[in-house]
């Protein structure tokens, strides 16, 4: 039997949310940020009579946050159709043997007015020395049910305006905060949008033919909120920060919506204090606010880095 890994990702995430002990800060300012907004095929399977693709911005899946749309074709009429129980399970392979998952929509939606499935797939770590990716998809059709694993590549996202991390709260429970948009800030105030995920842990053992979906559940918090300072951490920036922020409040699409307000282009820091429907804190502190010319600024113990 596999072995579930349920809480890797709050190690390996480590380098997604966290800076080098030493920022070489002018290096990063040479990034570029190139934008995607064009839906391109990432992966397609035949299962005949059908084909079944999925796509994502770029065409590529990156580690963090994927809007994903899947289309079922029938290649006699090559005509997209609505499958029914579709559903899309990613799963991590780390090289130990183990077994994750990363938040996603099991259950896509179906869009008539687009012939597509929507969902979203959060992939805690990019394919490589540490693991592999595969996705695991059902569908039927009539009487006739078809299942697919098929193995994809994560690649690493280098727009760090996309990052996200992972953390135990003081509830005990795995939560992930994935940024959605912008992936190109502009010097004003922009709508920061973001993802927050908890694990569902499982009421049993697995069962059934791996994988068990009941072992890989994740859900969107409700009714959260989520504090935000962001700050300049480059010691020539002083702990420079911004007015006019706002919290992250959560929308009907489930995503949490606030507004960043980025005076200058460079390197910025998202601190957060994360509240939850009773205004309790799961992770996060206040930093402080005050100007400290030729020091690193001070960071909460919850915040994403972002570059622009």
């Amino acid at each position: 039997m596999k072995k579930i890994l349920f809480f890797i990702t709050a190690v390996s995430l480590g380098f997604m949310s966290c800076t080098k002990e030493k920022t070489d800060y002018e290096a990063e300012i040479e990034t570029v940020v190139t934008e995607h907004y064009e839906f391109k095929e990432a992966v397609s399977v035949s299962r005949q009579p059908y084909i079944i693709s999925v796509e994502a911005l770029n065409g590529t899946f990156y580690a963090g946050y994927n809007e994903i749309r899947i289309k079922v074709t029938d290649t006699r009429t090559s005509e997209n159709i609505q499958a029914s129980a579709l559903t899309f399970l990613p799963i991590l392979n780390l090289t130990d043997g183990s077994v994750g998952s990363g938040p996603h929509r099991y259950m896509p939606e179906y869009r008539a007015d687009s012939s597509f499935f929507s969902g979203y797939a959060v992939f805690t770590n990019e394919s490589g020395e540490k693991g592999t990716w595969d996705l695991y998809m059902g569908f039927q059709i009539g009487d006739d049910t078809y299942r697919i694993k098929q193995a994809v590549s994560v690649q690493k996202q280098l727009n760090k305006n996309l990052n996200m991390t992972a953390f135990t709260g003081k509830d005990g429970e795995q939560y992930y905060i994935a940024l959605v948009s912008p992936q190109k800030p502009k010097i004003a105030e922009n709508e920061l949008v973001a993802g927050i995920y908890t694990f569902n842990k499982p009421s049993g053992p697995p069962s059934g033919v791996f994988p068990d979906p009941s072992q890989f559940s994740y859900s969107q918090v409700n009714d959260y909120t989520l504090q935000l300072d962001p700050r300049m951490p480059e010691p020539s920036m002083g702990n420079h920060s911004s007015p006019n922020n706002m919290d992250l409040k959560q929308r009907s699409d489930g995503l949490y919506y606030g507004v960043v307000n980025y005076t200058m282009t460079g390197n910025w820091t998202l601190n957060f204090i994360m509240l939850n429907k009773n205004g309790q804190i799961l992770k996060g502190r206040e930093v402080s606010t005050d100007f400290t010319p030729g020091i690193e600024g001070e960071k909460s113990d919850l915040f994403i880095d972002i570059l622009f």
